[in-house]
């Protein structure tokens, strides 16, 4: 179809109603979360100290296929969403590529990401069990930013450990957040017991998101009117995320699009396993051959290169046991990476696909990433985030390589928000300043000999 406008938008009335449930279409489920102290499957009064109620429920939920999106949750999406899902023209041109190429824009709101899609509900479901307080850690940003926003809204205490190097990159980040009402501490700090042992053992360390979760977790078990709440990895925030993919889902079928690929960026997997959910689904019941590809940082590479084991999600060691693809808990990523994605393991619904063939992963390196913007930029006026550089890298590739081979594919590729508030990363790569790091065998050794012995 030739009269495929720039940009499709949705009714209101079109915006899904239910979350999509990956989990309930697996032939094969992911192995069960573990507790580390009797190494046996999580249990919902082992979780129950930590998170909130129904965000248990739902981590554990494989049976629903959808899940209903509380009337309150859809007046806050109705803010920022639908978001629209745009055709790059543009970009095509400059490649000079018969490729169609698609991105899902999710950088509408204040936060600038995908993030907000799942702040909103875990606050409101905290709200709803009479929680005050929430802890959490963020890495980049976004995260932080979108729980201060919905912490804002419903009127609940934030705080945020926010990576040390992150945090030094990125003060006004860190404004935003208090402006909003949270109270940021860099990480790893002095306030907790986990933070002051990683400082003994690493003075000089820029943190990690593995050292953040573990300060909010210790923070969270602390007072019982408190829980923890985590912005990617777990079941529960994919499930979240899955709005995204439905979205992309409706636009596409009002204009008979069928995409041939489907890429997205992967730290956690929060934003690839929403953009993916719907169509992932229909492939796990045969019902179409797309490529789904992972893209993730050379300097942090959990699927090219990690290990399929049982890990802790924190360095500390708190958390349950994830069978994911990791790096270890103790990997630290180089404090020169500033392109995000920087967490040591994968969601286990993506580990578990990519380990089953259903996913493919590659990993690039930042200086390529941040070039790949700057041809974004110039053809689409959008400064995208560095997480989302990553899937637009590969986009690209895949739409170069349509152009040597004359095949006109569809790509869809997942722009998960802007990159306005990474603007010294641009900087460094402006000023040629922005250096590669791709860790040897012999640097990933340390973190894969932390894994637990299961």
């Amino acid at each position: 179809m030739t009269n495929i406008p720039y940009k499709i938008y949705l009714e209101e009335s079109e915006m899904p109603r239910q979350w999509q449930n990956i989990r309930a279409f697996m032939k094969e489920l992911p192995d069960p979360m573990l507790n580390p102290a009797t190494m046996k499957p999580c249990t919902a009064e082992d979780l129950a100290p930590v998170f909130c109620d129904k965000l248990i429920e739902q981590e554990l939920n494989d049976i629903d296929p959808y899940i209903d999106i509380p009337q309150p949750v859809l007046d806050f999406y109705h803010m920022y969403r639908p978001s629209p899902l745009v055709r790059a023209y543009n970009l095509e041109r400059e490649l000079n590529t018969p490729a169609h190429i698609y991105y899902k824009f999710e950088g509408n709101n204040t936060s600038g990401s995908h993030k907000l899609n799942s702040a909103v509900p875990q606050v409101y479901y905290a709200k709803e069990q009479g929680i005050t307080q929430v802890t959490t850690e963020t890495g980049a940003g976004q995260w932080g930013t979108a729980m201060a926003m919905a912490c804002g809204f419903f009127k609940m205490d934030l705080t945020v450990y926010m990576v040390k190097v992150s945090a030094e990159q990125k003060p006004y980040r860190k404004a935003i957040m208090e402006t909003y009402g949270a109270k940021v501490i860099p990480s790893p700090s002095n306030t907790t017991e986990v933070g002051r042992k990683i400082l003994s053992q690493y003075p000089e360390t820029g943190g990690s998101l593995g050292c953040a979760i573990s300060e909010a977790v210790e923070k969270a078990r602390q007072n019982d009117n408190c829980r923890y709440v985590l912005g990617s990895v777990l079941n529960h925030v994919t499930l979240h995320q899955s709005i995204i993919g439905l979205e992309t889902q409706i636009a596409l079928d009002k204009y008979g699009i069928q995409p041939d690929m489907i890429i997205g960026c992967a730290g956690g997997g929060s934003n690839l396993a929403g953009l993916i959910t719907p169509f992932i689904c229909q492939r796990l019941q045969g019902k179409n051959n797309i490529r789904f590809i992972a893209v993730e940082p050379a300097s942090c590479p959990s699927l090219t290169r990690g290990r399929y084991a049982y890990d802790f999600g924190d360095t500390g060691r708190t958390t349950p046991l994830l069978k994911m693809y990791t790096l270890g808990s103790g990997f630290i990523p180089s404090p020169n990476h500033a392109g995000g994605l920087r967490y040591h393991g994968m969601n286990p619904i993506l580990s578990k696909l990519y380990h089953d063939g259903y996913l493919e992963a590659r990993a690039v390196e930042q200086s390529k990433v941040f070039a790949a913007a700057q041809t974004f930029i110039r053809a689409e006026g959008t400064l995208p985030a560095p997480e989302s550089c990553h899937a637009l890298k590969v986009a690209m590739d895949e739409a170069i390589r349509c152009r040597e081979t004359g095949e006109a594919k569809t790509i869809l590729f997942g722009l998960t928000g802007t990159g306005y508030f990474d603007l010294a990363a641009y900087q460094a790569f402006n000023e040629g300043k922005m250096t590669d790091y791709i860790p040897t065998d012999a640097d990933l050794q340390p973190g894969f000999a932390s894994l637990p012995q299961v």
